[in-house]
C-alpha cells in the first residue's frame, strides 16, 4: 500500500473541505463533459421541463449515434450520483439511443 495523501477525488466526486465540513461535488465532471462534446460555451437557461411537449427523431443538429449514446450515458451517470433532478428528462431521452453491450 501507499499512502497517496489527502483524496481530492474519488469515483468522479471531488471532495472539498471547508472548516469542519465536507462538500460533494461533481461540477468539474460536468464542466469536463461539456468540454469533451463541444457545448462548453452554450447559453444556460432556467427552464423546467414540459412534459406536454412531444420529442421527436432528427430535428436541428444531427450527431452519430454513438457520440450520442456517450452522451446520454455521462448524464445517466450524474442521475445515480448527484443530479436526481434531471432524471426524468434522461429517462424520456433513454427512448432516442442504442446502447451497445458487448459481452465477452
Amino acid at each position: 500500500m501507499k499512502d497517496l495523501g489527502p483524496v481530492d477525488v474519488i469515483l468522479g466526486i471531488k471532495l472539498i473541505k471547508k472548516y469542519d465540513d465536507i462538500v460533494l461535488t461533481q461540477s468539474h465532471y460536468v464542466e469536463k463533459l461539456l468540454k469533451k462534446f463541444n457545448y462548453f460555451d452554450v447559453k444556460l437557461v432556467s427552464m423546467p421541463y414540459n412534459s406536454y411537449i412531444k420529442l421527436q427523431k432528427k430535428l436541428g443538429e444531427v450527431i452519430s449515434s454513438h457520440k450520442y449514446s456517450q452522451i446520454f450515458c455521462s448524464l445517466l451517470h450524474l442521475t445515480n450520483f448527484s443530479r436526481p433532478h434531471i432524471a426524468y428528462i434522461v429517462g424520456r431521452l433513454e427512448r432516442y439511443t442504442i446502447i451497445l453491450i458487448i459481452v465477452i
